[in-house]
């Protein structure tokens, strides 16, 4: 397992490893804006995850995940948590609270 000590250095890094789909959280789905890419929960695992806690102000926790679907693409999507989280379906939460 990687440690870092940012959100960007974990990004950058992971795009080193070929993690290079930027993905967005759309409720029901990640997607990614550049590419026609969308991905359901049940075709993606996330395969890494970090996460970050701000020393003075919460808005700035995030989470790096990085995410491998069934059809070979390879991303990051990075989320706030807490007071930050954006809006998701049951399913999505669940998939992203899972243990790895």
């Amino acid at each position: 397992m990687y440690t870092y000590d940012t959100v960007t250095q974990a990004v950058n890094g992971l795009k080193q490893r070929g993690y290079t789909i930027d993905f967005n959280l759309e409720n029901e789905n990640i997607v990614c804006h550049k590419t026609p890419i969308t991905l359901a929960p049940s075709e993606f695992e996330i395969e890494e995850v970090y996460r970050f806690e701000g020393n003075s102000d919460p808005a700035d926790e995030a989470v790096v995940y990085a995410i491998a679907s069934k059809h070979g693409h390879k991303g990051v999507l990075v989320n706030g948590f807490g007071i930050s989280a954006d809006d998701a379906s049951d399913e999505m939460i669940a998939k992203l609270n899972v243990k790895h």
